[in-house]
């Protein structure tokens, strides 16, 4: 026994103590942190925005949000802390070193870190499932979009190829939904990607227009920095979504030091998982194609919102446009029901007492 035991002590002092470790980098962590703190409150040049808090605190309420425990989130809010603090060392061709571009590129560069762990470790809550009806709303909203900002009047071969394939796609997606053609393997998958790639293309769009805003803090009027604020909040509410269907597309790309042929599989994995096998009735893709093109005929007429704010708008209302229309057809297959029940009801039978009966 007492062999045993001097055994085991060997064992557990011969193994690495990560204890001392995680200590001196968390002592680091925190020198650097007042450092940093330091700085900025003394530098000419104004290191940190607001608008860069109000997005952080977006993308932490929806993770939070998303979360069944709320420590893993903390967890990896700490990691990824100290982990961002990495983008202060110099670079490789960084010739001349200046800290204080690296603290205007560290908040970026935590953000990026934090959604992408997020997205990793709420992969199934964050992927959201996809049917035929959502990528035919993205179909008509990407149209929508390239002739609202004048693509089609640019006389260019790039831009002539890539509208070729947005409209091949995009009438692939309409028809899909204005059928009942199986939802194969290939079709689901080939679904699934398309709508991965639109909603990238409108992430862009959207991250360019909020950034085109000035700072929160060098605005005049209260009302106006809350509008800004509101604007980067959601937009970092909106950051993981964007993230996972960024890895979905970047699955598709060989990588250096992975193994392209297993991550490949597994993207495809991904995308079928995500994408429903079940289809949509064609009545509801009718009224969604109506919606759309009515909504954004008229924004495009008389631009009354920005177009990207039409196109949330849009995905927004319609889930709702088209419960109401349920409730109102099923409170009327009810009520007809009840008027057939009740006319049957005062119908004379031959039990009534004014009718004579006969037999044969």
């Amino acid at each position: 026994m007492a062999a045993n035991r001097r055994i085991n002590q060997k064992r557990r002092s011969a193994g690495f103590n990560i204890k001392p470790t995680i200590i001196i980098i968390g002592v680091i962590g925190i020198i650097l942190t007042v450092y940093i703190g330091y700085r900025a409150s003394t530098s000419e040049r104004n290191l940190f925005s607001v608008s860069l808090v109000a997005l952080f605190a977006g993308l932490l309420f929806e993770s939070f949000r998303i979360s069944d425990n709320w420590k893993i989130v903390i967890y990896t809010f700490i990691g990824t802390y100290f982990v961002s603090l990495l983008s202060f060392l110099p670079g490789k061709r960084e010739y001349v070193y200046n800290f204080e571009n690296h603290i205007e590129a560290w908040p970026y560069y935590f953000i990026f870190l934090f959604s992408i762990f997020t997205a990793v470790t709420f992969k199934d809550k964050v992927t959201s499932k996809v049917t035929e009806g959502i990528t035919l709303l993205l179909s008509i909203s990407l149209i929508y979009w390239t002739i609202d900002y004048g693509f089609i009047y640019i006389d260019h071969f790039f831009v002539k190829s890539l509208l070729a394939i947005v409209l091949i796609f995009s009438v692939f997606s309409i028809i899909q939904a204005l059928t009942y053609f199986k939802l194969s393997k290939n079709v689901r998958l080939t679904l699934s990607i398309w709508s991965s790639i639109i909603v990238l293309v409108f992430a862009i769009d959207n991250i360019i227009s909020v950034y085109q805003n000035e700072n929160i803090e060098t605005t005049e009027h209260i009302s106006q920095s809350i509008y800004i604020g509101l604007q980067y909040f959601f937009l970092g509410v909106s950051v993981l979504y964007i993230t996972q269907n960024y890895i979905l597309v970047a699955g598709f790309l060989p990588s250096r030091n992975g193994e392209y042929k297993k991550d490949l599989k597994e993207t495809i994995k991904d995308h079928l998982a995500r994408y429903s096998e079940n289809q949509i009735f064609i009545g509801h893709s009718i009224i969604c194609a109506l919606y759309a093109v009515t909504i954004y005929s008229l924004n495009y007429k008389y631009q009354i919102l920005p177009r990207y704010t039409m196109i949330w708008l849009v995905f927004m209302t319609f889930p709702f446009i088209l419960r109401l229309i349920e409730l109102t057809k099923k409170r009327t297959t009810t009520n007809n029901r009840f008027e057939y029940r009740n006319s049957n009801e005062n119908k004379p039978n031959g039990n009534h007492p004014k009718i004579k009966q006969y037999k044969k």
